[in-house]
């Protein structure tokens, strides 16, 4: 489906890794696959590029390799470089702005303005697009992290509230944007089978892990004043566990799904800081091997301090009060240079109440679904089948959903499904503000408690699953993380 009208497509931070690896390349699909109205330009904005043919050089150079040799094609490649113009202007002199505003203004269609920058230039920015009149008839597109906690997020929603509508600003999370999710919504409430067992009777436990085997690469100055819990706890595991968790919404419009998460974020049981060292697990990886490579302790990472005490591992347990999912334990997990690359779900059914077929059936996870978000996107059902030949032995089967086996068309990229929905006006995959208060309110208690307590990360090598101390809260609840169990 192609874009409703024409657009302009403005891209701060335009030399920017984000928006070499993901945003143009995203664009350059939609292109490719005909999304894009044929009359809609990008304009990149960046100080350091001379003009648009140096601009069209660096392009093909660092975006070139983020493009799957399946996707390209010279003739699509040359007519989206015919799309892409480039504006050099310093963000830090709004009177640059006017050379952008010149350089658009005549231009038809809703203009996007997509902020791939620190958040320490997002007000900046709008205050200077706001200068020069370009804030009407516009959106903005908001990348993370939006803050450093709440205090931090309210002053940056406050200042670009003043200068955009609510209904003008997309707080973006990728992980909204995966196919997985989306399936995972169609699942739940396209569908009679899983709805009268998506509740407490019948659900054990639920799992939210996404593990990273890199490091914090290039982003050592950035992450180490972050760390895991304000980089992926405070947004992409809670808006996955809330759309886990969420009501079934009475239509899939931007205001009605966001309802159902908003209710969701605020029924999360709070966390009183005496119990923190018992549901909150922190870590930081020392030196390990990952597949067969040495790699080096996160002290040890460029940009660093090595006396660091931030953490690039957080477990968490997590509860909801309401009657859906009272006393069913979330446990969300997420860390850097772990054993593999994975992002998932995993949605621990009860077992059977009295089995006649022997205790395989009354093992936990012997029923479960597993939504996997990466590396290959999946939806797989669990459960219990009699082993051919003589007597009732039990095994675990599963029921595989592929996407790229069962559906021909290309599954389509996360950013490139998001940066549609902004292009065509659609929030409901992005996050809104009320949704992000809820989701500081609930992370800063562990945060202010970790701070004030002076608690240290609980080391872990390079390579593992992380601190012991993560499977031994789940032990406490008679279960392990999914991987534990073989």
């Amino acid at each position: 489906m192609q874009t409703d009208s024409s657009f302009t497509f403005v891209l701060f931070g335009g030399t920017g890794d984000l928006s070499m690896r993901k945003i143009l390349p995203a664009l350059y699909e939609a292109h490719r696959a005909g999304m894009l109205a044929p009359g809609g330009k990008i304009f990149a904005v960046a100080r350091h590029i001379e003009g648009r043919e140096q601009y069209l050089q660096w392009v093909n150079e660092h975006v070139r390799a983020h493009v799957s040799n399946a996707q390209f094609t010279e003739d699509a490649w040359r007519t989206f470089l015919d799309r892409i113009e480039f504006v050099a202007i310093d963000l830090g002199k709004a009177e640059d702005f006017v050379l952008l505003r010149d350089a658009v203004a005549d231009l038809p269609g809703t203009r996007v303005f997509y902020l791939a920058t620190g958040p320490s230039l997002f007000v900046p920015i709008c205050h200077a697009l706001a200068s020069v009149g370009l804030n009407q008839n516009s959106r903005i597109v908001l990348e993370k992290p939006l803050g450093y906690d709440l205090r931090s997020s309210n002053a940056i929603n406050d200042a670009v509230g003043e200068i955009f509508a609510e209904e003008q600003i997309y707080r973006i999370d990728h992980y909204l944007g995966k196919e997985p999710v989306q399936n995972l919504l169609a699942l739940r409430f396209g569908n009679a089978l899983f709805e009268p067992l998506w509740r407490r009777d019948w659900v054990e436990s639920i799992q939210i892990t996404i593990a990273e085997e890199l490091g914090v690469e290039a982003r050592g100055d950035f992450y180490d004043n972050t760390g895991a819990l304000r980089d992926m706890v405070q947004n992409h595991l809670l808006q996955l566990l809330s759309i886990v968790a969420m009501e079934p919404p009475h239509s899939m419009d931007s205001d009605s799904v966001r309802d159902e998460k908003l209710r969701v974020l605020r029924a999360l049981k709070p966390i009183d800081p005496r119990d923190i060292s018992r549901v909150a697990v922190r870590g930081q990886y020392h030196a390990g091997v990952i597949r067969g490579a040495s790699v080096p302790a996160y002290a040890n990472e460029s940009g660093v301090r090595p006396e660091s005490t931030t953490e690039t591992f957080v477990a968490v347990k997590a509860e909801i009060e309401n009657w859906r999912w009272a006393g069913v334990p979330f446990f969300l997990r997420t860390g850097k240079r772990l054993a593999d690359r994975i992002a998932e779900i995993v949605v621990n059914f009860r077992p059977v109440p009295h089995s006649a077929l022997g205790s395989s059936a009354l093992r936990p996870g012997a029923n479960r679904l597993v939504i996997r978000l990466q590396p290959n996107e999946t939806i797989r059902l669990y459960c219990l089948a009699k082993k051919p030949g003589e007597g009732m032995n039990l095994s675990s089967v599963h029921l595989d959903l592929a996407f790229d086996q069962f559906f021909r068309e290309g599954q389509m990229e996360a950013y490139q499904r998001l940066l549609l929905d902004v292009i065509n006006g659609r929030l409901a995959l992005f996050v809104r503000r009320d949704e992000q208060e809820a989701a500081w309110r609930w992370v800063e208690p562990i945060l202010n408690e970790w701070a004030a307590s002076g608690t240290k990360p609980k080391p872990y090598a390079a390579g593992t699953w992380g601190p012991a101390a993560a499977s031994a809260m789940l032990a406490q609840h008679d279960t392990c993380w999914l991987e534990e169990e073989n």
